[in-house]
């Protein structure tokens, strides 16, 4: 569904992304992972026509971002980092302006409406002022105003940040009800957990440069399955094991309290980026 070739990005003499390729299938959640100023949002924004790509090729749903600029705009929908509803209007009112922005027919807008409205759990505020909203039930209306044009590719960059975590795990479900519809996510997230959780293969960037690709779970083996992890007078230290009879004979030998625990996806960032959050 995304093909992107020897993409790179330079701002002046800063290169915000340098020759990335990679593709992403149809139905596939795919997630973008890295630091601040690797490269993710920059990313987006070339995927989603805001801004154009310094060299490459970019293909989407078969068509060249250089050469079919308004159809790649028709087939994807896009939630940005930051709300941008507006605020004086009910979800209603938001939704309606999105749909006759892509000229959708009356009827068949009325009727998304509906649908979405129910589908994110806000029918029965369709016609309440959106500033009166939590954070999460404007995220909610942002997914539902992406998904109003049905389109095959959905971008979600943070989807879910600043938002408590019954309200993540609740939009972690409306994703995955998404990817089970046949709908293409393409995700950027601070959350290594969130990502975890949600994509089949997640991309790790490192100032512009890919640096590794792979589903979760292969990336946690390349470490070892699973992890000992202690404290001395330097720090926190993790050694990995492919066993786990293994693990538990090291952590023995140590004179201090021990964790052992299985390998995870932030195991496998840290040691990649050097870094134990990816903010």
């Amino acid at each position: 569904m995304i093909h992107i070739e020897n993409f790179s990005k330079k701002f002046g003499e800063r290169t915000a992304v340098d020759n990335l390729s990679l593709k992403i299938a149809k139905g596939e959640i795919f997630g973008l992972l890295g630091p601040n100023g690797a490269g993710k949002t920059t990313t987006i924004r070339v995927l989603t026509m805001l801004t154009r790509p310094t060299a490459g090729r970019i293909v989407i749903d078969g068509r060249e971002a250089s050469h079919q600029e308004q159809h790649i705009k028709s087939v994807i929908g896009v939630v940005p980092q930051h709300f941008n509803l507006d605020s004086d209007l009910t979800p209603w009112e938001n939704l309606e302006l999105h749909g006759r922005l892509h000229h959708m027919m009356p009827q068949v807008r009325n009727q998304r409406i509906e649908e979405l409205l129910k589908f994110v759990e806000l029918e029965d505020r369709a016609h309440e002022m959106v500033q009166k909203f939590s954070g999460g039930m404007k995220r909610r209306l942002m997914i539902a105003r992406a998904l109003l044009h049905q389109p095959k590719v959905l971008f979600l960059d943070e989807p879910t940040v600043g938002l408590d975590p019954q309200v993540r795990r609740r939009l972690w479900d409306l994703i995955r009800h998404l990817k089970n519809e046949g709908l293409t996510v393409l995700l950027t997230t601070h959350y290594i957990e969130e990502a975890e959780n949600l994509c089949q293969r997640v991309a790790i960037m490192e100032k512009g440069k890919l640096i590794a690709i792979d589903t979760p779970m292969a990336l946690c083996q390349r470490l070892g399955s699973y992890a000992v992890e202690w404290a001395d007078e330097e720090g926190t230290k993790t050694k990995f094991f492919a066993d786990r009879n293994e693990a538990s004979a090291f952590a023995a030998t140590l004179v201090t309290t021990t964790t052992l625990r299985q390998t995870n996806l932030e195991d496998a960032f840290v040691e990649l980026t050097g870094r134990k959050v990816a903010g």
